[in-house]
């Protein structure tokens, strides 16, 4: 039976840079790392990336593509450079995962042919590219604004491969274990976090927050669930190194258990 490997997100240690990154996931026996394509130039990087990876002895399974709106400048500003950017980088480093946001609304172009485009992108590069759940806009619990296109919600679009993110969940108080279902084998990847339902995206750790990320593992756990499981929390408010350090280890630790996976 093939496990689920349990992956840091490089975003995790923000504002540590993506050399730290690599750092915690061996000192604390992380099975992968994703590297988050964003404004430390070494993340942008690939000889660096890979050279980190050999020297930590830990694999990277994901690269994720700078698609958030703070790297919009990140490798150009065409959306498809970008994703051919990162597929080129997952070969280099052995990654069998991009992970990539649906586009913005007013990216009307790379909207248009984003579905289809996803599925040329898989089959001429070999990775998967894992389209990840986002959520509606919204200042407050008002109903909110649709600001992604062809929609926030992978599971209704035609995509091969797909992620799941707790803390958009949250947001998007959408149930993720019915998420899950109607995604089916197409789920690749999951970004291991929590929410508590505000318009914030908080990335807590998993447990602090109110979307039931137990049950969520056991689920997965329960299907034979054999992709990827990626802890993305936030701890930039960190008092010290230790408290930062508490945190990751409280997340790795919660993953293998509710998973049912071995520590190594």
């Amino acid at each position: 039976m093939v496990t689920p490997l349990i992956g840091l997100s490089t975003a995790s240690v923000y504002p540590e840079s993506t050399a730290h990154a690599f750092g915690w996931a061996a000192q604390l026996g992380y099975d992968a790392v994703e590297v988050m394509v964003g404004i430390d130039s070494l993340s942008q990087q690939v000889d660096a990336v890979q050279k980190l990876s050999e020297h930590h002895q830990v694999p990277i399974c994901a690269v994720h593509a700078p698609c958030l709106l703070f790297t919009q400048r990140v490798w150009g500003t065409d959306p498809w450079v970008k994703l051919e950017k990162s597929a080129e980088m997952a070969q280099a480093v052995g990654a069998d995962v991009v992970v990539v946001h649906p586009p913005f609304r007013w990216q009307k172009d790379y909207a248009a042919g984003f579905v289809e485009g996803i599925a040329s992108l898989e089959a001429r590069t070999g990775i998967a590219f894992a389209v990840e759940n986002m959520y509606p806009w919204r200042a407050s619990s008002r109903r909110g604004m649709e600001m992604y296109l062809p929609g926030w919600d992978p599971s209704s679009e035609d995509y091969a491969h797909t992620t799941i993110d707790l803390s958009h969940a949250a947001i998007a108080r959408s149930d993720v274990i019915e998420m899950a279902e109607r995604m089916g084998d197409h789920l690749r990847h999951v970004h291991l976090t929590d929410g508590t339902g505000s318009a914030k995206d908080e990335h807590l750790v998993p447990g602090r927050g109110v979307m039931k990320a137990q049950a969520f593992l056991e689920h997965l756990a329960g299907t034979g669930f054999s992709g990827h499981v990626v802890l993305e929390i936030n701890t930039r408010r960190a008092a010290d190194r230790a408290e930062r350090e508490g945190d990751l280890a409280e997340s790795l630790a919660f993953a293998r258990e509710h998973l049912g996976v071995t520590t190594p």
